[in-house]
């Protein structure tokens, strides 16, 4: 099993000026313990599970980009991105550019979004959900076609372009990883079984309900035609390694029940992570204990 870091949190210091070289402090170390990817949330206001929305809330392509720049082995992109917030299109092309200047370390992270404050407050139309499963399916369709080199076009529902021009290709062939996040049944494990590299699940749901969830995947993916075992399975956990938080022990323990089920990488928060301690403890007692699962 391999472990992904994920960053939802930006309130490590007062100062913003601090920012970016915590971040860096933070993506190099984890890259050189052994992390294999390093992931965003994609938002523009806090949401209410991680803080207020007052809280400070980078933009996520623009980190990535910045990240880019400062490792050279992490695997990065966003859990997840939501289709209401950008043009197909210009997602296409940001995912696109930053697997180029990464050299072939970009993954489109991909959801239906849900978070009707950020989307109010900046203007951005929130849909009913049943439109945004459409505008999600029609998405990875542009990103499919873009990434084809397919130039014709789109006509679709929703969205429409002209040329699904794409210059240059992604370094990743035939295209960036697509990670569908999600558990509904209906819709969005039936999209993913149609268009996902990988799909992401919450650890938190518990093993039963983690199965069932893939035994839904196996079945659209019987019916769409596509192999289960090639998507890859991935799950969003948190990690409490510091004082008072979980021992490696149990993590590892958690870990190998999830592996069981088939997840080849935990996507995890780290609670305390701008103190690099719980990194180094993970590094050094997690990601070794987990590697052969």
């Amino acid at each position: 099993m391999k472990l992904g870091l994920h960053l939802s949190r930006w309130n490590w210091d007062e100062d913003p000026a601090l920012l970016a070289p915590r971040l860096r402090e933070i993506a190099t170390l984890s890259e050189d313990v052994g992390f294999a990817s390093l992931s965003v949330m994609d938002h523009f206001f806090q949401i209410p599970s991680n803080g207020a929305p007052e809280d400070p809330m980078l933009e996520a392509y623009t980190t990535l980009g910045y990240l880019a720049g400062i490792t050279s082995r992490l695997q990065l992109g966003t859990v997840v991105t939501s289709p209401t917030y950008r043009h197909p299109g210009v997602l296409v092309k940001q995912v696109t550019t930053l697997d180029v200047l990464s050299q072939g370390r970009a993954f489109l992270g991909i959801g239906a979004g849900f978070y009707e404050r950020e989307h109010a407050g900046l203007g951005i139309t929130l849909p009913p959900v049943a439109e945004r499963m459409r505008r999600l399916e029609e998405t990875l369709q542009i990103a499919t076609k873009m990434w084809s080199g397919d130039t014709s076009g789109h006509d679709g529902r929703h969205y429409q372009l002209t040329e699904t021009l794409n210059v240059p290709a992604p370094v990743q062939r035939p295209h960036p990883p697509i990670l569908v996040g999600g558990g509904g049944e209906k819709k969005t494990l039936r999209i993913a079984a149609r268009y996902a590299d990988a799909v992401n699940l919450f650890g938190a749901m518990g093993a039963d309900q983690l199965q069932h969830k893939l035994d839904v995947l196996r079945a659209h993916c019987e019916e769409a035609g596509r192999d289960f075992d090639a998507i890859e399975k991935t799950v969003q956990v948190q990690f409490n390694v510091g004082p008072g938080g979980e021992s490696t022990e149990t993590v590892v323990e958690r870990l190998a029940g999830l592996a069981e089920l088939g997840f080849t990488r935990a996507i995890g928060s780290v609670k305390g992570v701008e103190t690099l301690q719980p990194l180094e403890l993970i590094g050094r007692e997690v990601i070794p204990a987990v590697a052969g699962l």
